[in-house]
């Protein structure tokens, strides 16, 4: 079966960041951690330019793709680092490089401190790998037909809940 819209498509990834030199640092490895990824095609579970290198693809293809900031978390965007007041972050031990999630305008979003002074502190909102050209070495695992929850849902259930079973499945 090759992926289409409303499938869910399980991989392991490798995600690298290419550095200026040209080198690579690997970020992520989902096969390291034994958590293969599961997620729903054609749902924007996952970012834009590997759902579309991964379109047509079947188990068992491998695939490594190099992806520009736009095809991925998008450009730095500088009027995203912004001065906001200690108190937003109520009693949270505050340094440089901390990491918060809070509500955006869009639903949830990563909210990284640059500096603390006093009751002054510079947060980024971009997201972490904003700006960044990464790679993605890929191996299809499994690719199979959402459920109608998952459907509904808009991305893949845990296994054994109720609504991801077998005779739930829509037929496409």
């Amino acid at each position: 079966m090759s992926i289409t819209a409303h499938q869910v498509v399980t991989l392991h990834y490798v995600l690298s960041d290419i550095l200026n030199d040209g080198s690579e640092q690997t970020l992520d490895d989902s096969q390291a951690r034994n958590k293969p990824l599961e997620y729903l095609h054609g749902h924007d579970n996952i970012v834009p330019g590997l759902e579309q290198a991964l379109a047509g693809l079947a188990a068992g293809d491998e695939l490594t793709v190099t992806l520009a900031p736009e095809e991925a978390y998008g450009l730095r965007n500088e009027a995203l680092v912004q001065e906001v007041g200690r108190g937003s972050f109520g009693n949270a031990e505050l340094t440089p490089g901390s990491r918060f999630q809070t509500e955006g305008e869009a639903g949830p979003q990563i909210v990284t401190v640059v500096d603390v002074a006093g009751d002054r502190v510079t947060v980024d909102t971009n997201h972490p790998l904003a700006g960044r050209t990464l790679s993605y070495q890929v191996r299809i695992l499994d690719v199979r037909e959402a459920t109608r929850a998952e459907l509904a849902k808009g991305h893949p259930l845990p296994p054994g809940t109720e609504h991801s079973k077998v005779e739930d499945r829509k037929v496409l």
